[in-house]
């Protein structure tokens, strides 16, 4: 989704908005002591299988306190998970000078209405609320909607696949 709203992979400086070619995804992992944010480098060049083992390797090793002063900086966009906790909906706070920083809710199952060949059924399915904060001197509402949108087609595909 960076990819196609390369905005919300930017920053604004004294100079004006900076697009950042590269996408480094700040993840936030929780600490008794609060919160630090590890960075997947070039998180759009890893498949699935890559993410996850990158991910696990920072959470661990954040966790365990052996992160490098360099694997917590140089992010161009974060992902918080608040939902771990079970929480719903959530406000991020943005990693400045960051554009953004995409928050996601806990996955619950919910009823929802599925579409099959014309036909409307009530089907129980894994759920979660994704929240986006982002900074109006880069993107407006418009390319947040699109970003949303993106992400949800891309997350549903995932979920399609396998």
């Amino acid at each position: 989704a960076l990819r196609q709203f390369p905005l919300l992979n930017g920053s604004f400086t004294d100079e004006g908005i900076v697009l950042n070619r590269r996408i480094h995804i700040g993840m936030a992992v929780a600490l008794d002591e609060g919160l630090i944010v590890p960075v997947v480098r070039d998180a759009d060049e890893k498949n699935l299988l890559g993410l996850s083992r990158a991910v696990n390797d920072l959470a661990e090793r954040a966790r365990t306190r052996r992160l490098t002063p360099d694997e917590t900086q140089g992010g161009t966009f974060t992902i918080t998970n608040h939902g771990v906790t079970g929480s719903l909906f959530a406000t991020p706070i943005i990693n400045q000078p960051q554009a953004a920083i995409l928050g996601v809710g806990a996955v619950v199952k919910r009823p929802v209405v599925v579409s099959q060949g014309g036909v409307d059924a009530i089907a129980i399915k894994p759920m979660c609320y994704l929240s986006l904060t982002f900074d109006h001197r880069i993107a407006d509402g418009a390319v947040a909607d699109g970003f949303l949108a993106a992400v949800k087609a891309a997350l549903e595909a995932v979920r399609s696949e396998g």
